[in-house]
């Protein structure tokens, strides 16, 4: 059986099947349950995204699928159906995102770590922003997304995880309190983060920034969150003045060796890497702001040190990177030193008594 492979008149089979029978029986009889993630809509009506890809497999592959054999899970329905022309929309809203729990927490901030109204204009005007950021695709979305009952109820998930807050904690997850941490931890750059995330949404300018495919770090790992990352990466890919910052480097005579830790790739691949370095935008966003960008401000290093850089908060600059590195070549000297070192007769064992 070729999963997925389903027509727009098989799905309308499955779909007049489940208007006849009633939502109950048409799921007993295919062994379904009712639809926790995606539901499709045709003609005004919602159906169990799930069952009806399952079932629209008897008319183009020759029998149902059972529930048990969707391989990719409730995604590979949705993107099925959605392949076949229907509209699909999420049941429940997608987790909050770092950037927008960013937005909560300076909000919650303002407001002496207390939790806000859902008819708090601030609340109102924060919902409607957190609207035209770029994360969730409007099949994820259902129509209470990131309403203001939402927003209202995320920023006391925040504030009741506050450590001074005396009573039981609403529910909320590990991401609301590390954003919290942070801010408690750096007020004045966190607070610079969220204006910016603010400033960028507000201007247009990061709501088009799409997830990028090699796109790794987590919402952990990126201290600025997910936008300010994507912009900070493009100001990185910016072809232009990487080749302007590797212009002036060997103009003067310099090599195209990595800041870090000294890999060259002309030397090491020969005229495959000859001219090859990648280029770091040191000054995060919310340090540096949305200035013009000068070569002084890139740096050139190699891929395996521009990952460990972005891996996690906070990011150190090539130069720490580069002591790093040799504090641990060091240790690692030391350690062989005194592995290779000829123990002193003090350190033998007693010798066996000779008889």
């Amino acid at each position: 059986m070729h999963r997925g492979a389903i027509t727009q008149g098989s799905v309308l089979k499955a779909i007049a099947e489940y208007d006849e029978l009633g939502q109950a029986a048409f799921l007993a009889k295919y062994g379904f349950g009712e639809a926790r993630s995606y539901v499709v809509v045709y003609d005004g009506r919602e159906y169990d995204s799930k069952a009806i890809a399952g079932v629209a497999h008897q008319w183009d592959q020759g029998r149902a699928l059972r529930p048990d054999e969707f391989s990719g899970g409730k995604e590979h329905a949705a993107a099925w159906l959605k392949r076949a022309g229907f509209q699909v929309k999420a049941v429940k809203n997608p987790d909050w995102a770092r950037d927008e729990i960013i937005l909560a927490c300076q909000l919650v901030m303002e407001n002496s770590w207390k939790g806000l109204d859902a008819q708090d204009a601030r609340v109102v005007e924060l919902s409607g922003l957190l609207q035209l950021l770029p994360f969730h695709a409007e099949a994820e979305r259902n129509e209470k997304f990131r309403n203001p009952n939402g927003v209202a109820r995320k920023t006391f998930d925040i504030a009741t995880r506050h450590p001074e807050y005396q009573g039981k904690p609403t529910n909320g997850g590990a991401l609301d309190v590390a954003v919290l941490t942070e801010f408690l931890a750096r007020p004045d750059e966190m607070t610079e983060v969220a204006r910016l995330i603010r400033q960028g949404i507000t201007t247009g300018e990061l709501q088009s920034l799409a997830p990028t495919e090699d796109e790794e770090f987590d919402d952990y790992s990126a201290p600025e969150g997910r936008l300010l990352m994507r912009r900070h990466q493009a100001r990185e890919r910016n072809k232009s003045l990487r080749k302007k910052k590797i212009a002036s480097v060997t103009q003067r005579g310099g090599r195209l060796s990595c800041e870090a830790c000294g890999f060259d790739f002309e030397q090491v691949y020969g005229d495959r890497g000859a001219g090859y370095i990648e280029c770091h935008h040191v000054v995060p966003l919310h340090e540096a702001g949305e200035g013009r960008t000068k070569l002084s401000d890139l740096a050139l290093i190699c891929a395996n040190c521009h990952r460990m850089i972005h891996r996690r908060a906070p990011w150190p600059t090539p130069e720490e990177l580069r002591a790093s590195i040799e504090r641990k070549h060091a240790a690692d000297r030391r350690a062989a030193e005194a592995i290779a070192r000829p123990r002193r007769a003090a350190d033998e064992p007693d010798a066996e008594p000779v008889i």
